[in-house]
């Protein structure tokens, strides 16, 4: 079947030109949930258009009745991040007029909300299915304010115009996945939030980092954390529920780079999760699943240079080490007449290292490395 595809304009330049999101729907001949996908958040972190093109490709080549509910994609879901250099590296982490993370501007109804304990109350005699039809409306009714707030202010910034136009294209769907790699140079893995770690295994990865505090200003927070916040308020009242609302973030290998391995394990992942959860439907398809390791957020341990200098013997991305290791040497120079100087790095703890920096020279208090605890 082939996709419903718009045009979505952002951003307006003193050219006339217009940066703008391309949408691609596939929508299945049967009623079900929507799932929505975008990549390239960060300008660095293209990894996720090679994946979103493999996935229309497979997509394009089902059957309408293979397909239950919609899919919605969006690559390059970041123009002017990708867009954005420095020479020849690739930035675009921040917004170049407010310094801004890209991924740290999103709206998160829970911080409005005035009393969600009283909504939940009100919540007590209703179904599943019409406490959640029922809190959708009041997060659509405050979204559409964010919406009124922009069309009568004098000025808004181009974030929040931004912010805006992404999460109207996620705000109703069951299930969101943000495909980032890191800025730096990363191994293959997942943000999971707490009570849907059941479903991490279905993307097929080794390693996930769980969620236990969030901000919601992060994509993925600012969807899933309103929905754990009303569990969380019926819980305290004796009414489990879980809603059919999950968002995922996977980091898949490094920025600037689009690596095979990443990309086939990114899609294989994915088509996997989509069977799971019964988007999509496939003649003799095995549903796999893999023990994944989640690693609680404040288990990790970066590692900042102590000096500045060279970095040497750097022990390689996804290698294990124990406490007590040499992970990485800084090679110093100095102007009091001294020779240089190398300085031994060890490990604080045990773990895998999963993430790492591009550059091997750094001053003092910059970025070198991070490990995940093994306890």
């Amino acid at each position: 079947m082939n996709p419903i595809i718009s045009t979505i304009d952002l951003l307006k330049l003193a050219s006339g030109d217009f940066l703008s999101l391309q949408v691609y729907r596939f929508i299945g001949a049967n009623p079900g949930k929507k799932v929505y996908l975008q990549a390239n958040l960060h300008g660095s972190e293209i990894v996720g258009n090679e994946v979103i093109h493999q996935l229309i490709q497979f997509l394009i080549a089902l059957d309408s009745e293979q397909i239950k509910g919609e899919i919605c994609l969006v690559p390059v879901c970041n123009p002017l991040g990708t867009n954005q250099r420095n020479h020849f590296f690739s930035t675009g982490r921040f917004n170049s007029y407010d310094g801004k993370d890209w991924n740290r501007i999103f709206w998160d109804y829970e911080k409005e909300a005035e009393d969600l304990g009283f909504l939940a109350k009100s919540y007590l005699k209703l179904n599943p299915k019409e406490i959640e039809k029922r809190y959708f409306q009041e997060i659509k009714k405050a979204f559409i304010q964010q919406k009124e707030a922009l069309a009568t202010a004098k000025s808004a910034p181009y974030n929040k115009h931004y912010r805006y136009q992404l999460q109207s294209l996620c705000l109703d769907a069951n299930y969101v996945i943000d495909i980032h790699s890191s800025s730096n140079q990363g191994i293959d893995y997942i943000y999971c939030f707490q009570t849907r770690e059941e479903s991490a295994k279905y993307f097929l990865l080794d390693r996930g980092i769980l969620m236990t505090k969030y901000d919601g200003d992060a994509f993925d927070e600012a969807f899933m954390k309103p929905w754990l916040a009303l569990e969380r308020e019926l819980a305290k009242l004796g009414k489990k529920i879980k809603f059919p609302r999950e968002s995922w973030t996977l980091e898949l290998g490094s920025g600037m780079s689009m690596n095979p391995e990443s990309i086939s394990k990114g899609v294989k992942g994915i088509k996997n999760y989509l069977v799971a959860k019964g988007i999509i439907e496939l003649e003799n398809y095995n549903l796999d699943s893999t023990k994944i390791k989640l690693v609680q957020k404040n288990k990790i341990a970066r590692y900042y240079a102590p000096t500045g200098g060279m970095i040497r013997n750097r022990v390689s991305l996804g290698s294990n080490v124990s406490a007590g290791e040499k992970i990485y040497q800084i090679l110093s120079f100095n102007k009091k007449g001294e020779l240089p100087t190398v300085t031994d790095i060890l490990a604080m703890q045990d773990g895998l290292v999963f993430d790492s920096s591009t550059n091997q020279t750094v001053n003092q208090g910059e970025y070198v490395l991070s490990i995940m605890n093994d306890e």
